[in-house]
């Protein structure tokens, strides 16, 4: 539940930024930059996951904070996201907050699907492989950022 409600907190202020400016981050700042500052974002955050040491408890105490966890990886990750920019375009042609609830209701579909899901796999999975396997997840995806 604190995983959930950290991902949907994200997502308002991501998204929710995104709707207020419309177009205007995407004319400052290049898409290929923000592509590029997301693709390093994933990569190091999955090679965090490959090399963290399991006995410092701060850092253990960060990555076991679900709500904290959930709400920086969605808040960090999706700058310059297909969606959040198909959100500001939108808004720029439609009713901002309509666009604002529609995009809420969409990602918080998407979110506890993954959430559940994910809670679904865990508990069948021994919990290094899954980090294991997220970590590389993250880090592919990151690469393919810059393509």
């Amino acid at each position: 539940m604190y995983l959930l409600l950290g991902v949907i907190l994200a997502f308002v202020i991501v998204d929710g930024i995104a709707i207020a400016a419309g177009s205007w981050v995407t004319s400052i700042i290049p898409i290929r930059i923000v592509k590029i500052i997301s693709g390093i974002m994933f990569i190091v955050f999955g090679l965090v996951m490959l090399i963290r040491k399991e006995k410092d408890d701060e850092q253990k105490k960060f990555y076991n904070n679900a709500f904290v966890s959930g709400f920086l990886l969605i808040l960090l990750a999706e700058w310059g996201d297909k969606t959040q920019i198909a959100s500001a375009l939108f808004a720029t042609k439609y009713n901002a907050v309509m666009v604002f609830v529609g995009t809420m209701i969409a990602l918080t579909l998407v979110s506890i699907t993954a959430v559940y899901f994910g809670k679904f796999i865990a508990e069948r999975i021994n919990k290094k492989v899954l980090t294991r396997v997220a970590a590389v997840v993250f880090i592919i995806m990151g690469i393919v950022f810059f393509f």
